[in-house]
């Protein structure tokens, strides 16, 4: 009797145990099952995809004529002395 009263607490306690990593990660464990299930659609192109918050958008999608100068970061005025032996 001993036996089965010690099986039936592991598993309970394995069960309690799955339930609170699920409780715990689920946004994380989300993501990944959703990213299994998208590679293992056969209908899906990550081409097709919209996604509103896309990592590898402009970061500024309309820029200005003033946006594209670039800055005078070496002045004309700057002069370069001769290095002297010391």
């Amino acid at each position: 009797m001993g036996a089965i009263t010690s099986a039936v607490i592991a598993i309970a306690g394995v069960v309690l145990g799955w339930i609170a990593i699920e409780i715990a990660c689920k946004p994380c464990l989300e993501q990944g099952r959703d990213a299994i299930d998208r590679s293992l659609n056969p209908d899906y192109d990550p081409d097709d995809a919209v996604s509103s918050d896309n990592i590898r958008a402009p970061l500024n999608p309309n820029p200005t004529t003033s946006d594209l100068q670039q800055p005078d970061l070496v002045s004309s005025s700057t002069t370069y002395d001769s290095i002297k032996p010391v």
